[in-house]
């Protein structure tokens, strides 16, 4: 069962791929949106969506310090903040090897450290409301290690934990988490946005270099449809009783059933070690 209220949604990085298709669908289903983007320019072109119920706000959500007063002020100045899109983020690909610790810095920055401010900046509204929604835009690399990105995977596997648990802490307060884990949709993920640490180890090579390959050959072609994505989203915030996880994408589902799978095989083909700790 779903309700159609209006609602204030806050999401970040809303100037481009899912981010700014969540932002359309919302205003076009008659939500207000608050999206964060990082240029002048980019306040400009998203405040033009919508002459009443799109605003922009600059924020960088590396930038930590400014991430509480600005959330005050579209509470003050704006409205009530009913549902987060924590979406904010970028892939890195690089083999863990080759890649500099700086790389794995900057990637939880903004995937994991900025997600979590922003949580924490909303909440204290959500618990006095006794209401809210906080959605986390994961990964299906949050279920799976894929080679060639441990530090994306590593940043996406922190969101899909940290959601759970929140979601846990926050349900008898009213509020809800869903962290949504999209497969390849057509956005700029693997492409503009992506960030690649050079090669320099030859061994590597085999592995990663058709890997490399295809990711650059899928770019633009993938099978996930932004607009499509945006609507899920749209219907899991109606929810009366929204999910903690979901997946978007077959190729997700697929990947992510296989995970399990393997998991399984794996635990039970160990049991017998597992238990062999305990005390006699």
């Amino acid at each position: 069962m779903t309700t159609h209220a209006r609602r204030n949604i806050l999401i970040t990085g809303a100037g481009s791929g899912l981010g700014r298709a969540f932002a359309t669908e919302a205003l076009s289903s008659g939500h207000s949106v608050v999206g964060t983007v990082r240029s002048e320019e980019a306040r400009l072109a998203f405040e033009a969506m919508h002459p009443s119920r799109a605003r922009a706000l600059l924020l960088d959500v590396t930038d930590f310090a400014a991430i509480g007063s600005a959330v005050a002020k579209v509470e003050s100045e704006v409205a009530p903040i009913d549902v987060l899109v924590n979406n904010a983020g970028y892939g890195h690909e690089g083999i863990l090897e080759e890649s500099p610790l700086e790389e794995i810095k900057r990637q939880f920055d903004v995937n994991v450290f900025g997600a979590v401010a922003m949580m924490k900046a909303v909440l204290p509204y959500m618990r006095e409301r006794g209401c809210g929604h906080i959605v986390n835009i994961t990964s299906m690399a949050g279920y799976v290690g894929l080679a060639g990105i441990a530090y994306y995977a590593g940043s996406k596997f922190a969101l899909e934990g940290i959601s759970e648990v929140l979601a846990k802490e926050v349900r008898h307060l009213g509020i809800r988490v869903t962290a949504i884990a999209p497969g390849s949709f057509r956005t700029d993920w693997a492409g503009r946005s992506m960030v690649r640490s050079p090669r320099s180890i030859a061994d590597y090579d085999s592995l990663f270099d058709p890997v490399r390959q295809a990711r650059a050959e899928k770019s633009g072609k993938q099978s996930g449809d932004p607009i499509r994505a945006a609507r899920a989203l749209l219907r899991i915030v109606e929810a009366e009783d929204p999910p903690v996880h979901l997946l978007l994408g077959t190729d997700a589902l697929k990947l992510v059933r296989q995970k399990l799978e393997a998991l399984q095989h794996e635990i039970d083909a160990w049991e017998s070690m597992t238990r062999s700790t305990e005390y006699a």
